[in-house]
């Protein structure tokens, strides 16, 4: 059961976080020195316009998660989120995070930002599994422990499509070769065959994320209600001949999201941010009948060629592949 917590909950609140923290080299827990808080945790964050939330457990509390508005940008911080080992792996951290995910979309929250750990690996995949990368610069704190920390953000409402730098290009792999091997397993791809394994997409994915460091290929993302919802890369290409040229794609929408403005919002972005880089003439290769050509031709660009049997899909079955332009 999770439920609202209370400052009576000290114990448990510093069991959790003393526990969590001694399984990492290094770092201090000294609560009256520097978590006074702890003794009163509810009330701290209430103070701030926060909450915070307990995972009963059948013999001690399992988990802690709070929440707190951040100033007037509609954004809200995920704080002291600690799990016992011991419900690692059962789903309650999910839980914990939606229960906090959707107190701050109640109030008005369009935004999640967190803070973490650079140590703390296992939470660094489990919250970009759900979608949050990284973001902005690292941070040093001035404590015991000499604490440095990477921020994690998101979109929480509506449809959202960003640039990704190469540090969030590498947080979002996982989340990204999902998208991948799922839009892959609904077929017509013109560069995997199906099934691909995810090991894969992975490595594809560490490609992408080098290129993206390197300037050489911009990585657009979109999130649909909090959910990396699909993907769309811009190649720049280095011939000195072509400054005025962009290559898109791959563009994919996970299955369960298409049909809801998410590959239209991927292109409409992608166009825009070729634009503001001098990259007028634009290039885009799509499965024919597929998806891509519907939104290609409502958007406004042209068919410049056509390839039959460009590529073979999985049972050696030709697919044609087709060219649009827009400049």
């Amino acid at each position: 059961m999770i439920r609202p917590g209370t400052d009576a909950d000290g114990p448990a609140y510093i069991r959790l976080i003393g526990e969590a923290w001694a399984e990492f080299p290094g770092v201090v827990f000294d609560v009256d020195a520097e978590l006074p808080e702890l003794h009163h945790l509810a009330s701290w964050f209430a103070r701030d316009g926060g909450m915070l939330w307990l995972a009963e457990g059948p013999d001690a509390p399992l988990g802690m998660v709070a929440t707190r508005p951040l100033g007037s940008d509609s954004a809200w911080e995920i704080c002291r989120m600690y799990l016992d080992r011991a419900a690692r792996g059962s789903g309650l951290a999910q839980r914990l995070l939606a229960t906090a995910q959707a107190h701050a979309r109640a109030q008005g929250a369009q935004r999640m930002v967190l803070w973490t750990d650079t140590r703390f690996e296992a939470a660094h995949r489990f919250y970009e599994k759900q979608s949050y990368v990284r973001q902005g610069a690292m941070r040093i704190l001035d404590d015991l422990s000499k604490s440095l920390e990477f921020r994690y953000a998101k979109p929480l409402t509506g449809l959202v499509v960003d640039i990704l730098d190469g540090a969030a290009a590498s947080s979002a792999e996982r989340r990204l070769a999902d998208i991948l091997v799922a839009s892959v397993a609904e077929g017509g791809s013109l560069h995997w065959r199906r099934p691909l394994a995810a090991e894969r997409a992975a490595a594809m994915w560490k490609r992408v994320a080098a290129d993206v460091a390197a300037q050489h290929r911009l990585l657009l993302a979109a999130w649909a209600e909090g959910e990396l919802a699909g993907f769309m890369q811009i190649e720049l290409p280095l011939a000195e001949t072509q400054p005025h040229r962009a290559l898109l794609g791959p563009w994919m929408v996970h299955p369960a999201r298409r049909g809801q403005g998410v590959g239209r919002a991927l292109l409409a972005r992608a166009e825009q941010a070729a634009e503001r880089l001098g990259r007028q003439l634009l290039t885009l290769e799509t499965p024919a009948g597929g998806q891509g050509e519907r939104l290609l031709r409502a958007a406004g660009w042209r068919e410049a060629g056509r390839i039959p049997g460009q590529a073979l899909d999985e049972a050696g079955a030709p697919l044609e592949a087709v060219t649009y332009l827009r400049g």
